[in-house]
Parts: C-alpha cells; sequence; structure tokens
C-alpha cells in the first residue's frame, strides 16, 4: 500500500514538474516577445527624438547660433545643403544596438527553451515508460495468478480425488504425473521470477567453462519431450558433436529451455509444428539458430521480445503465450556471457527464429 502511495505522489510530482516547465516555457516566449515589442517601440521613440533634435537645431542655425556649437549640444545631426537632418551613422548605430541586444535575447531563450523542452520531454517519456511497466506489470501480475491457480487446482483436485477415492495403480501413477508436472510448472515458474530479479540486481554470477553445445540442446530437449509430445511439437537437433562454445553450463541450460519453451508455446496455438535447432561455428562466434513453425510476430516487434513483462500475442484468441520474463532473462544471460540474441520472424503465422551467438571454446577450431 506504501509502495502504490508512493508511487501515486512521484507520478503527481513529475506531473506538477511538467506543469510548471509548460508556464516556463510560456513566460520565456512571452519575456523574448515583450522585449522584441520593448525595443521596437524604443527604436521608434529614439529617431522620433533624433528627428526632433535635427529641427531644433534648424530653428537655432535660422536664430544664429554658431554651428560650433550647434555641433556640440546635437552630436547626432548633420548639415545637407545649409540644414540640419539626422545623422544615418546614428540611426544604423541604435538600429545596431538593438539587434544585439535582440539577438542576444534570442540566443540566451532559445537556450532556456531548449532546456525546457528537453525536460518537458524527458519527463513525459519516463511517464509514458512508468504507465507501460506498470501496464504490463499488472498483465504479469494476473498471469502468474493465473499460472500458479490452475496448477493449484489441479493438486487439490488430484490429492481429494487420492483420499476420496480407491485409485487402481494405473490412476494413482497417472495422478502422480499430473501432480508432478504441476509442481513443475510452478518450479519453473517460480525459478524465472527469481532468475529476473537476480539478473536485474546482478546478483548472479557465471561460472564459464568449454561446453559441447550438442550435448548441451539434446539434454534440454531430453527434458521437454513430453511437454513437446503434449503439444504435438517435434523437435530436430542438428548440430556438428563437437562444436565448444564458451559459456556457464547452467546459463547455457537455462537459455535453451527458455527459448525452447518459447518456441513450443508459440508453435502450440497452431496445432503443433516443428522446432528446428541448428548451429555453426563463425570465426570465433559459435552461432545456433532456433526456428520455429509457430505463430509469429510483427517483424518490428523483434526487439521488444526480450523486455520484461513482454509476451507472445496469438492472433485470432485473447490469451497469449509465455510467461514474459523467459526471454528477458536469455537476453540477459547471453549478454553476460560476452554473447547476442535476435529474433526474427516474416510476420503473424509464420513462424520465427531466434539466433544466439556465444564466444568460442579457446583453441578449438572445427
Amino acid at each position: 500500500m506504501q509502495t502504490m502511495f508512493d508511487t501515486a505522489t512521484k507520478r503527481s510530482l513529475h506531473i506538477s514538474i511538467i506543469i510548471l516547465l509548460a508556464v516556463s516555457v510560456v513566460q520565456v516566449c512571452w519575456w523574448f516577445f515583450d522585449q522584441q515589442q520593448s525595443f521596437g517601440a524604443a527604436s521608434v521613440h529614439i529617431e522620433r527624438l533624433y528627428r526632433q533634435d535635427a529641427i531644433a537645431a534648424d530653428l537655432l542655425l535660422q536664430h544664429g547660433v554658431p554651428r560650433p556649437e550647434i555641433e556640440a549640444l546635437f552630436p547626432h545631426v548633420q548639415w545637407v545643403d545649409g540644414h540640419v537632418a539626422v545623422a544615418p551613422d546614428s540611426l544604423a548605430q541604435a538600429d545596431d544596438t538593438r539587434r544585439r541586444h535582440m539577438n542576444r535575447y534570442a540566443w540566451e531563450g532559445g537556450f532556456f527553451l531548449i532546456v525546457l523542452a528537453s525536460c518537458i520531454g524527458v519527463l513525459l517519456k519516463g511517464l509514458r515508460d512508468e504507465a507501460d511497466v506498470r501496464s504490463r506489470q499488472d498483465n504479469f501480475l494476473a498471469m502468474v495468478s493465473h499460472q500458479f491457480k490452475t496448477p493449484l487446482a489441479s493438486l487439490r483436485l488430484s490429492i481429494e480425488t487420492m483420499v476420496m477415492r480407491r485409485l487402481s495403480t494405473t490412476q494413482s501413477d497417472a495422478l502422480c504425473h499430473r501432480m508432478l508436472d504441476d509442481l513443475r510448472r510452478m518450479d519453473s515458474l517460480v525459478s524465472k521470477i527469481l532468475d529476473s530479479a537476480r539478473l536485474d540486481r546482478g546478483r548472479m554470477t557465471l561460472n564459464k567453462a568449454p561446453v559441447l553445445l550438442a550435448a548441451a540442446a539434446r539434454h534440454v530437449v531430453g527434458h521437454l519431450a513430453d511437454l513437446a509430445e503434449q503439444e504435438k511439437v517435434a523437435i530436430e537437433v542438428d548440430i556438428p558433436p563437437d562444436l565448444e562454445l564458451h559459456a556457464d553450463p547452467l546459463a547455457l541450460d537455462n537459455v535453451l529451455r527458455n527459448i525452447l519453451e518459447n518456441a513450443i508455446a508459440a508453435s502450440a496455438p497452431t496445432g503443433g509444428g516443428k522446432v528446428v535447432l541448428s548451429a555453426a561455428r563463425q570465426g570465433d562466434r559459435i552461432v545456433l539458430d532456433i526456428t520455429d513453425s509457430g505463430i509469429g510476430f510483427a517483424p518490428e516487434h523483434a526487439s521488444r521480445l526480450f523486455e520484461r513483462f513482454s509476451r507472445f500475442e496469438t492472433p485470432g484468441r485473447h490469451d497469449t503465450v509465455g510467461t514474459g520474463l523467459g526471454l528477458f532473462i536469455v537476453k540477459r544471460l547471453v549478454q553476460m556471457e560476452g554473447g547476442s540474441v535476435a529474433a526474427a520472424s516474416s510476420g503473424p503465422g509464420r513462424g520465427a527464429t531466434f539466433t544466439v551467438e556465444w564466444p568460442a571454446a579457446v583453441g578449438r577450431e572445427s
């Protein structure tokens, strides 16, 4: 409750600051406009005074006042055909002074406007990002609640069935397997949440070592075989057996497991399909492609898949695929190992390919 109050207070403070900055922008614009008007009026007034001085000097000349005395009294006039007129240099100097002052105010006002506009832009972006994160967090919490309630309800039903009825060995085994599956689902969800928190706080350390990619991939595929069979998804591994990379074995297992789980989840809505793992060495890098025939995604959404709480949208359905943490964990782990990960798709319904690169094991050439 306190956190919600603090968030609302910060949001109100940000909005108040934006309003104050917007008022400051209006004030600076008005200040510049007012200065321009004031200098314009002052220039007109000075020119009028100069012309009045010229008329006064001409009258003095007509009344016999010596010319040197008139020039001393009115230095900004000149003699033209025996008459007194305003010196063009005096008017030009006054106009130049006005322009220099206006240019200075324009530069100063422009600088403050840029600073104020930048501050407003940063705050607005922060508010939009905060609203986006909060929306995804709300969706994530709703999804997590559903993900936990489903296996918990299944566990409760299985246990109540075993307690209330006398079951055969076959029935008991089936219920036990179902309960184990439910427990694995909850354990996977908890692990992802904890891994995400540790990665976000920089509390996860990696112990890198040479790892055979083919063996690691087949190990993960073996653990996901039941899930793949249940979703009617075939997994094919086409990785050279001697391809060795430099990575943390547990992190590699986590990366492969999360990408494959997403690939299976993306293929399930289409009634099944195929996931292919292929890899090759490219210079000092090991490149792995994981291609599925699933729901795909819009190409412009590729980078957002690796953001926290982002999930696949299933065309024609109201639900989404995944927890929104798996690919976030993948990206952070791969980056910590000095690698990179990217996603590509030709569009919804056309499958997707996830490409992961790691440093190759030193001294291992294929």
